[in-house]
């Protein structure tokens, strides 16, 4: 069965050679919304068409990374059965933090995407060599990012986006082939 998902060729080619895909979480992982219960406690909602979007993500070889300007023990397990283990809670300097993840990998910010909603994710969207802000992110995101997505963050946005690229590198087909054939 042939892939029925189409993106532009020159947003493919753009998308080329990304090795790493840094992600924000509040409004992109989850719609930006905060609950929280008597307690305190900060609840979460994620969608799981994002969440095996991140899993195939790994699949394809691209690494899926957080940063997040927040935590919680909620994000921490969904993270945790993603199998995201590349992750920085409670930071609003984003940029260094996806560089000590650069670092350690042996990555450049030339092989690294980023997904971003908002002014504090504007830092790692402009180094990286492709970025994508959700639908309904703030419009100085949505002015930098090289892509768009149709869908609102928590909603579908991360799984665009993982689509996108792993159209780019090639493996879209392949992977799809695992569940259709």
């Amino acid at each position: 069965m042939p892939p029925a998902i189409s993106f532009d060729p020159a947003l493919l080619l753009q998308a080329q050679g990304i090795k790493i895909a840094f992600f924000d979480v509040d409004g992109v992982l989850t719609d930006g919304g905060l609950l929280y219960s008597e307690s305190g406690e900060t609840l979460k909602r994620f969608n799981t068409l994002d969440g095996h979007g991140l899993k195939m993500l790994k699949k394809a070889g691209i690494i899926p990374a957080v940063i997040t300007g927040r935590d919680s023990k909620a994000l921490r397990k969904r993270l945790e059965a993603l199998g995201i283990t590349h992750t920085h809670f409670g930071t609003e300097d984003k940029r260094p933090a996806a560089e000590q993840t650069l670092r350690e990998l042996g990555l450049q910010w030339s092989q690294a995407a980023a997904m971003g909603d908002d002014w504090p994710d504007l830092p790692m969207m402009q180094s990286a060599a492709f970025s994508c802000a959700p639908a309904n992110a703030h419009v100085e995101a949505l002015g930098l990012a090289n892509y768009r997505t149709r869908a609102v963050g928590g909603s579908g946005a991360v799984r665009e986006f993982c689509d996108l690229l792993m159209v780019a590198s090639g493996r879209y087909a392949d992977l799809l082939a695992e569940y259709t054939h």
